[in-house]
């Protein structure tokens, strides 16, 4: 059964994000919200907890997961990022955008992509999201919250807890929040690459972007 932690979305209290955050030192997966859609996360260093990630989301190795930051300096420590890439970072951070990367050694191999050594990273706008990160001291792995067999991303935390109560360790409510997932776009080619078109506007990065098939995040 999920513990289910009711917070303002603007001033979350910090004693409920505590118990949230030893629920993921823990070993358990959370449903949090994000600027852009609910997501599930769990503890990057914890082997057990990322594969309970991607069973409970229903996606294999191959899927992009994606980690949440607090801001781009230490972003910068889990990619590989030139100037190119940087300028285009600080165009789309804070905000619901992915960029997929390549890994550096502090990624844990077995949450990078198996063949192309890239992870997925973003710097969400959400006070809870932030706090959180900020208790935690470091990124947590993170998927979009949508359920198996589904294609949009749930935003109703009741419902959350309803559907997944049995298969989570924690809800953290902070109201309904956007129901689209992150816009992605890939940065670890020669070109920068749209994979997925969400909430946030690629024209903001100021590139006329190409929009791949492959789905991440």
């Amino acid at each position: 059964m999920s513990q289910y932690f009711e917070v303002h979305p603007e001033n979350p209290q910090p004693r409920l994000l505590k118990q949230a955050v030893q629920i993921l030192h823990g070993g358990g997966i959370a449903a949090i919200p994000t600027d852009s859609s609910y997501a599930l996360v769990c503890h990057l260093d914890d082997k057990a907890a990322a594969q309970n990630l991607r069973r409970i989301r229903g996606v294999d190795d191959k899927h992009h997961l994606t980690l949440l930051c607090r801001d781009l300096s230490e972003l910068a420590s889990y990619a590989r990022v030139d100037n190119k890439q940087d300028r285009l970072l600080k165009l789309g951070t804070p905000g619901p955008f992915t960029f997929i990367l390549e890994a550096t050694k502090e990624v844990p191999r077995r949450v990078s992509h198996p063949s192309r050594r890239t992870i997925g990273l973003r710097v969400p706008e959400h006070a809870v999201t932030q706090a959180l990160l900020e208790l935690l001291g470091q990124p947590l792995l993170a998927t979009t919250l949508i359920a198996p067999g589904e294609t949009e991303p749930m935003n109703d935390p009741h419902q959350i807890r309803d559907h997944f109560q049995k298969l989570i360790q924690a809800v953290v409510d902070a109201g309904a929040c956007a129901m689209q997932p992150t816009t992605v776009v890939d940065l670890s080619g020669a070109a920068p690459v749209l994979v997925r078109q969400g909430r946030g506007d690629a024209a903001l990065l100021g590139l006329n972007l190409m929009e791949a098939d492959a789905p991440a995040a």
